[in-house]
């Protein structure tokens, strides 16, 4: 389940999405960056000297291009989930909404999510991230989900995959119960 596809385009939300976006932003900047040296190459060599209406195009240019630069490299340091942890997920979310490879940014720190489950109003996810403050991420997803008018949204982030394979067991077991459109609203518009 969570996020479709569209065109063929691993969206959000979808596994594959991290590695998709990286080679993605890569390209794009880097053609951002050619066009731009192209530019100022183009009025050098028209003009026979660099100051000319095309260098202050090419500057202008270094803007976008540099912002691109920004994301690639947000891009870059992400890590999606692992191949091993979607087959040792797969079978204890079957029937849940699901998302693969989030990254979540506030100001203090940025949490990488590998998988997420959400039923009902529990969201539960697990991070292969080491470094990962499970409880700060709790926390602050929690306080986003309020801050989108989620109320009563329980937020649980493991990073044991055993512990998080049973968490997901128990919630399988759990009455069905649709997850509210507006938590995979939230969570999809939070991350990276």
């Amino acid at each position: 389940m969570g996020a479709g596809t569209k065109n063929g385009k691993v969206m959000k939300g979808q596994y594959g999405y991290i590695k998709n976006r990286q080679k993605t932003v890569t390209v794009r900047t880097i053609l951002m960056f050619g066009l731009s040296l192209a530019v100022f190459g183009m009025g050098i060599w028209s003009t026979g000297d660099k100051k000319n209406l095309l260098t202050i195009v090419a500057v202008l240019g270094c803007l976008p291009a540099s912002k691109s630069a920004v994301n690639m490299i947000m891009f870059l340091k992400a890590k999606g989930c692992s191949q091993k942890v979607k087959e040792q997920t797969e079978t204890y979310s079957a029937g849940l909404t699901q998302l693969y490879d989030m990254v979540f940014t506030s100001y203090e720190k940025n949490y990488q999510v590998s998988h997420m489950v959400i039923k009902g109003h529990v969201v539960c996810g697990y991070t292969e991230d080491g470094k990962c403050d499970v409880k700060a991420c709790e926390k602050h997803l929690d306080m986003v989900l309020k801050q989108g008018g989620c109320k009563g949204a329980t937020v649980k982030i493991y990073d044991r995959l055993e512990d998080y394979c049973s968490g997901l067991y128990n919630l399988q077991k759990q009455e069905a119960e649709q997850a509210p459109e507006e938590i995979l609203v939230n969570l999809l518009a939070v991350s990276l």
